[in-house]
């Protein structure tokens, strides 16, 4: 009986069509994870749009009751000369503009970052910012 090879040594070297399929197969890995990475990101940036908008609506209506307030208290101070509860919707309007402008700088810390920060900085490869 004639000795075997041992199976590892019948092994042949990958060729270039093995070579051509793998690199098609992890440039499709490449680019499906460069998509997850931008739809994460689109994710990311709708949800920031939506509290902003949320925000801005309620600066909006607390501006909008301040507004409101003010007036009432002038015609009330008008009609009245010295009502007390004139003070008190004087500091409601006080609190709701305190309120709007609150929201207001907070709104501004989320436009501060960009959309799409983290494609960006993978496209660009650069290592992330610490916190």
């Amino acid at each position: 009986m004639a000795a075997t090879a041992p199976v590892h040594a019948q092994r042949r070297a990958p060729g270039l069509a093995d070579l051509l399929a793998r690199l098609v197969g992890e440039s499709r890995e490449l680019v499906s994870d460069y998509a997850l990475l931008a739809a994460l990101d689109a994710r990311r940036a709708a949800i920031r749009l939506a509290l902003l908008l949320g925000a801005v609506l309620i600066a909006a209506v607390l501006v909008v009751t301040a507004w409101m307030a003010l007036v009432a208290g002038g015609i009330v101070a008008m009609l009245g000369q010295g009502a007390s509860w004139i003070t008190a919707l004087a500091v409601a309007a006080l609190v709701n503009l305190a309120g709007a402008i609150a929201l207001a700088l907070w709104s501004r810390s989320l436009v501060i970052e960009v959309p799409f920060t983290a494609l960006v900085r993978q496209l660009r490869a650069e290592a992330p910012k610490e916190p």
